[in-house]
């Protein structure tokens, strides 16, 4: 989407802002003992009374309200059964359609006792999400967000989840540009322009680079082995710099 008025720039500022509650909220109520569905649960609860619906319920008949990946579910994960327990990894994955607009946030949270090198993963994959958002300049290549996310990867030691992107979001959950990469891309020559609008959103891993089918039509996993997080802002491209929708999430 780019945006056309004030108008739609208000109206996505609305949807980002529950988004953001949303995922701030359910990170908070993260217990030991509690199931990803329970979770979901109060996450939609939230969402609906701020007059927002679920995006990948509105837009892909997803079966639950957010994302919820537990450990080596790294995306897409369907809240169900599965019990939360001390020392996890819990990514959730926020996204809502409010009025006809759509934003998108998500991220990592480490259930305590949390271990030193899931603090430092969380940090360097915080850390070049920042980077990549302050990098949003109108008229540079858009292949500079997956340069800068691949550059902050290598100096922590980590690697990208190649298959998964960021993309552009507005009226609708995905849209133009899509498949914006989370590496350098030569060959790539879109050009950021005044009032795009679009999510960042890298995933670092300990060793995996690729996200596989888990065989339920939703859940994408890698190896039980390697531990994998992502963070996700949604972001309008303006003159004075990117302006980000949904802070106060994470």
């Amino acid at each position: 989407m780019t945006i056309g008025n004030e108008n739609e720039l208000e109206a996505l500022r609305a949807v980002g802002r529950v988004v953001a509650d949303v995922l701030r909220f359910m990170g908070e109520q993260i217990e030991p003992g509690m199931t990803t569905r329970e979770l979901d649960d109060l996450g939609r609860v939230r969402m609906e009374s701020q007059g927002a619906r679920s995006a990948p319920e509105l837009t892909y008949d997803f079966p639950g309200a957010t994302c919820v990946s537990v450990n080596n579910q790294i995306a897409h994960g369907i809240p169900g059964d599965l019990v939360i327990e001390a020392g996890d990894l819990v990514n959730i994955d926020v996204s809502a359609e409010k009025e006809g607009f759509f934003a998108d946030t998500g991220a990592s949270f480490p259930v305590p006792p949390t271990s030193a090198e899931q603090t430092r993963l969380c940090q360097a994959a915080r850390r070049a999400l920042t980077r990549a958002v302050l990098s949003v300049k109108t008229g540079r290549r858009l292949n500079v967000i997956g340069q800068t996310i691949e550059r902050e990867a290598h100096k922590g030691g980590y690697s990208v989840i190649r298959n998964l992107q960021s993309h552009g979001v507005g009226r609708d959950l995905h849209e133009e540009p899509t498949f914006i990469p989370p590496y350098s891309d030569t060959r790539d020559l879109r050009r950021i322009h005044e009032g795009m609008v679009f999510t960042i959103e890298p995933f670092f891993s300990t060793g995996a680079d690729w996200a596989e089918d888990s065989g339920d039509g939703w859940t994408l996993v890698t190896d039980p082995d390697v531990m994998t997080v992502q963070y996700e802002h949604t972001i309008v491209a303006t003159r004075r710099g990117p302006m980000v929708l949904t802070k106060g999430g994470f």
